[in-house]
C-alpha cells in the first residue's frame, strides 16, 4: 500500500466532512404561505361599500391569521375622487362624480402585532375629521407575516 497519498486523501475527506456538516438543515421548513385578512365576521369593519361618518369615531376591526407567525398590519385611507382603482373586491359601490380634492383625508398607520401570534384580532379607533372632503375613499389593509409575505385588501368606502 502506498502511504504517500494517505495524508492528502485523509485531509481532503476531513475537509469535505467539515463543509458538509456546516450545510443548512434541509428539514427546516420555509414559510411560503401568505397571511389571511378576514373581514367576514359580523363585527368586522369596514367592509366593501361601508359608510363612514366624518367627525364620529369608528373601530377598524379585522382578524389576521398566518400558518407560522404574523408580523405587522397597516392601513391606508385615501380619497378616490379620480376613480383610480386597486380594489380587491368585486362589488361596485356606485361612484360619485370625479372631483378635485379640497381637503381630502389621508391616513397611513401601522399597528404592531405581538410576537409569536398566528391569529390576531385588530381593534383601532379612527376618526375622520368633520371638515374632511366627503366622497369615495379607499381603505387599504395590509398584513405582513414574519417571513415577509404580504396580503392586501383594498376596500371602497364612502365618507359622509
Amino acid at each position: 500500500m502506498n502511504y504517500k497519498y494517505l495524508k492528502p486523501v485523509a485531509l481532503l475527506l476531513l475537509t469535505a466532512g467539515l463543509f458538509n456538516s456546516c450545510k443548512k438543515d434541509d428539514t427546516e421548513e420555509i414559510d411560503t404561505t401568505y397571511p389571511v385578512i378576514d373581514i367576514a365576521a359580523a363585527d368586522a369593519f369596514p367592509k366593501q361599500c361601508s359608510v363612514i361618518q366624518r367627525g364620529q369615531p369608528f373601530v377598524f376591526s379585522a382578524q389576521f391569521t398566518d400558518n407560522a407567525e404574523l408580523g405587522s398590519v397597516s392601513i391606508d385611507i385615501h380619497h378616490n375622487f379620480d376613480h383610480h382603482t386597486h380594489s380587491t373586491e368585486v362589488d361596485d359601490c356606485g361612484m360619485d362624480p370625479v372631483k378635485v380634492p379640497v381637503k381630502p383625508y389621508t391616513l397611513i398607520q401601522s399597528y404592531p402585532i405581538p410576537a409569536g401570534q398566528k391569529t390576531y384580532q385588530s381593534s383601532a379607533t379612527i376618526t375622520i375629521p368633520a371638515d374632511a372632503d366627503p366622497g369615495d375613499y379607499h381603505f387599504m389593509i395590509r398584513v405582513t407575516d414574519k417571513a415577509g409575505w404580504q396580503t392586501i385588501r383594498g376596500l371602497s368606502v364612502k365618507v359622509q
